[in-house]
């Protein structure tokens, strides 16, 4: 085998390997959310963590998802209606589906890691 072969081989390998340990959020709406003002959310698949911090569920889809505000929290009874936009943006509005014009719903953005 001649080396260009094997360098081939091993470089079709690794990309693979790298391809089957990178994270899986891509294209899905859960994960940590935030706004620049520090309010944050958490979403895992119908699990949600409310910017209030309040534990409840909603429905849930890859690319959507609703719920309903919990007594505890301002705007209660409310419906909550979240599409994500793209792998790191998503719009939340009060009420109907969110609009895909950041001027007529919330805007969030994945929160990044904090670093030292």
């Amino acid at each position: 085998m001649s080396a260009t072969l094997r360098s081939l081989r091993f470089a079709t390998a690794a990309t693979a390997l790298l391809l089957t340990i990178a994270p899986a959020r891509a294209d899905a709406i859960d994960g940590s959310w935030c706004q620049p003002d520090g309010k944050h959310m958490r979403i895992e698949g119908p699990d949600i963590v409310t910017p209030m911090g309040t534990a409840t569920k909603g429905n849930y889809d890859r690319h959507a998802f609703s719920y309903t505000v919990p007594a505890k929290d301002p705007g209660a009874g409310s419906t909550i209606n979240m599409t994500l936009i793209d792998d790191d943006s998503l719009h939340s509005r009060v009420g109907a589906a969110p609009s895909y014009n950041p001027k007529e719903s919330d805007v969030w953005h994945r929160c990044t890691l904090p670093t030292s």
